[in-house]
């Protein structure tokens, strides 16, 4: 639908109906998400953490921790899709338990690898399918939650995952210390991916697509919604304008290079040892979990009081004040490792607000049945910005020093960032109203059928 002949107005807050707030088992559905989801970094973080010791096991140069980003999020981006494809034919929960899960096979088989090149090609492999983890799962939570109360249970998804992943980092990082580490921080994580992929098939349930919204959700043919993705489909998705800003938004974004140099920074740049620097994933994560938990809190009250404009105006002041910190955090020289912890747990906090923020934007706009698709086409965004950015990073690193390629990337590329988001201002509103018109209307046809 077109939004151009929307006026612009106010987005529409209702409260859930009864049938809703009934819907049983919801914090052990989000609960199991947030493991899936934990699980599925699992591969990302032992290249994050134990690159030091992989590079001197397999004599590789900087620029090899960002070529193996960028294969494993170029694939990502090809696959999301795909599976959000195949999930809108099947079952969502078996096809989220199979890609974020039972797929971590290929995360074990990347700890036989012998050669750069063999590490490369089950790299991809294993990203290729996990990419459909996030975009399902999404589409699940919203499902699950009302437009209220999708912040806050945003943020409890995504501060589960970085709760996983912060108790991994130090773990991970004792591997450094034994022969062959890396190869078993393979094996470990791929397991546990299995391991919640069994978990997924025999617990996970899906809501029916559309149970989030109060116009639909007593309405019995919501979990027969069905449209499958298709270029038409994808075509609807970019005509709306808010969706265009948000993966603009995405494509531009620096946040992720910090996750996957920060120990790299400190050992190269910083002086610090392998073990030592792993340590900063503990606080990084407890920062992030902190940041997804309250960020999603504030930002539904935020957006009770303001539900034209409030999460936008969250959203540019997380990513502003990220940039302004980073420069702290990357262009001085600290001695203490300390502070090192300090400043990246601030700057994880901030970008841990981000899930409960910008989810929650992408499914107001956004219809049920598309949703899955939408978030597919915004993670593909962000994995080609994480993979150009792991690229630049690391060739940028190579030349002229991390400390200069973080200048670029993570202060003045995520201040560009926060500029771009003032377009939603204007976007958002006209595009939520729309959407919140279309469900009025779904919700009205299907009273008139049920009297007839």
């Amino acid at each position: 639908m077109p939004t151009e002949a929307i006026p612009p107005a106010p987005a529409q807050v209702r409260k859930p109906p009864a049938a809703m707030a009934e819907q049983p088992r919801r914090g052990h559905q989000l609960t199991l998400l947030g493991g899936l989801l934990s699980a599925d970094n699992g591969e990302s973080s032992v290249v994050s953490v134990l690159f030091p010791a992989l590079r001197t096991a397999l004599g590789l140069p900087l620029a090899a921790l960002g070529l193996l980003g960028a294969v494993g999020k170029l694939a990502g981006m090809v696959t999301a899709p795909v599976w959000v494809a195949v999930a809108q034919r099947y079952s969502r929960t078996t096809v989220l338990a199979v890609c974020s899960g039972l797929w971590g096979v290929w995360t074990i088989a990347s700890g036989f690898a012998q050669n750069y090149v063999q590490l490369l090609i089950l790299f991809g492999m294993a990203a290729a399918g996990v990419a459909g983890g996030a975009p399902l799962a999404n589409a699940l939570l919203a499902d699950l939650y009302d437009d209220r109360t999708r912040g806050r249970a945003t943020g409890y998804l995504y501060g589960l995952a970085a709760l996983g992943s912060g108790l991994a980092g130090p773990l991970l990082g004792l591997l450094s210390d034994v022969e062959d580490g890396w190869r078993y921080g393979f094996f470990i994580t791929g397991s546990i991916q299995v391991l919640f992929g069994v978990l997924a098939l025999l617990f996970l349930r899906d809501p029916g697509v559309g149970a989030g919204e109060p116009q639909l959700a007593a309405m019995k043919r919501t979990a027969g919604v069905k449209r499958p993705l298709s270029w038409a489909s994808v075509r609807h998705l970019l005509r709306n304008r808010t969706l265009l800003v948000m993966y603009a938004q995405r494509l531009t974004n620096g946040q992720f290079v910090l996750l996957s140099f920060g120990v790299t920074f400190l050992v190269d740049v910083r002086g610090f040892s392998n073990a030592q620097a792993s340590l900063v994933t503990v606080p990084y994560a407890l920062a992030y979990l902190v940041g997804t938990l309250l960020g999603g809190l504030v930002t539904d009250r935020v957006h009770r009081r303001d539900p034209r404009t409030g999460r936008v105006m969250m959203m540019q002041i997380v990513i502003v004040a990220y940039g302004l910190i980073g420069w702290f955090a990357t262009q001085v020289a600290w001695s203490s490792l300390a502070v090192y912890f300090a400043l990246f747990g601030v700057l994880a906090a901030l970008q841990g607000c981000n899930p409960g923020i910008n989810r929650p934007i992408v499914m107001s706009v956004v219809a049920p049945e598309l949703r899955g698709a939408a978030f597919a086409l915004m993670f593909s965004a962000e994995a080609a910005a994480w993979a150009l950015t792991m690229l630049l990073v690391g060739y940028l690193g190579d030349a002229f020093g991390l400390e200069t390629a973080f200048l670029w990337i993570v202060v003045l590329l995520v201040l560009a960032n926060g500029a771009l988001v003032s377009f939603l201002y204007r976007t958002c509103p006209r595009d939520a109203a729309a959407l919140t018109d279309e469900l009025d209307r779904r919700a009205a046809a299907g009273r008139d059928d049920a009297d007839g």
